[in-house]
């Protein structure tokens, strides 16, 4: 689905988020993506959701180079690519509906979809998806009288309903507790597997990462220094990846390895 060569990302205030990435993702594989706050993973979904281009090096994306993606072939590979972000990205004081038929908006004309917001249009797309999401009873109540997990839910189904090829989420969990956190993650593992989909997790929940995922790759200062199972991870390793989350800014993620060290899973000795 996507190769990264030599890739890398500098913004304009000279920042490097990302650095000589070298990475293959395949079709159908489910990956974890972990690293300190700031290591550069938001930026490297941004890259593979064509919202940003790199600076340097080639993403191709199946066999087209992202740098050749104008116009109406970029808007066609964007619509293969949903994202689901931490902040969910709805529409608070819409219904829940409409948040969910959003995701047809890759694919409608300017008109289709003002008419649904007056008119629902393909209501039996919407109702489908938020069954798979257990949240089918909500479907015509505001989208911000529900809790958090209930609207990241609301995010999912509205990218199950644009039916992309590849799901990239974007610490997904972040804001939910660690029951939520586990369900949203086994939700959208399910999903990928129920409709064939290639998953990519940005996780700040290092034990989720671990506990659920075949493959896990770690940035660090924009540089991706670890690609492999949960097994191949050492504590060694994990110290390691996130050295610099012993700032305040980062203790979150430094509490996450620790309490995970601690417990001793996943970890050869």
């Amino acid at each position: 689905m996507f190769t990264l060569s030599g890739v890398g990302k500098t913004f304009a205030n000279g920042f490097a988020a990302l650095r000589h990435v070298d990475l293959r993702l395949g079709s159908g594989e489910r990956v974890a993506l972990i690293g300190a706050s700031g290591a550069g993973k938001t930026t490297l979904l941004r890259l593979l959701n064509c919202t940003l281009r790199p600076s340097t090096g080639t993403l191709t994306i199946g066999q087209i180079n992202s740098a050749q993606l104008h116009g109406t072939r970029l808007r066609y590979v964007r619509r293969t690519i949903g994202t689901i972000y931490q902040q969910h990205n709805l529409i608070p004081r819409l219904r829940v509906m409409h948040n969910v038929l959003a995701g047809h908006l890759g694919r409608w004309s300017g008109l289709r979809a003002l008419l649904s917001l007056l008119y629902p249009l393909e209501l039996d797309t919407a109702m489908a998806a938020l069954q798979q999401v257990g949240l089918s009873e909500k479907i015509f109540q505001r989208t911000d009288l529900l809790s958090g997990g209930e609207q990241q839910r609301v995010a999912i189904a509205r990218v199950l309903v644009q039916d992309p090829t590849v799901i990239l989420a974007d610490e997904p969990v972040a804001s939910l507790d660690p029951a939520l956190s586990e369900s949203i993650v086994r939700l959208l593992l399910d999903l990928a597997e129920q409709r064939r989909k290639t998953l990519l997790v940005s996780l700040h929940n290092v034990p989720l990462a671990l506990a659920y995922f075949p493959r896990v790759l770690a940035l660090q200062q924009g540089r991706l220094i670890f690609d492999g199972t949960p097994q191949e991870l050492s504590r060694t390793a994990l110290h390691e990846i996130f050295a610099e989350a012993s700032t305040p800014s980062h203790s979150e993620d430094a509490a996450h390895v620790r309490a995970h060290v601690a417990f001793g899973q996943h970890f050869p000795a």
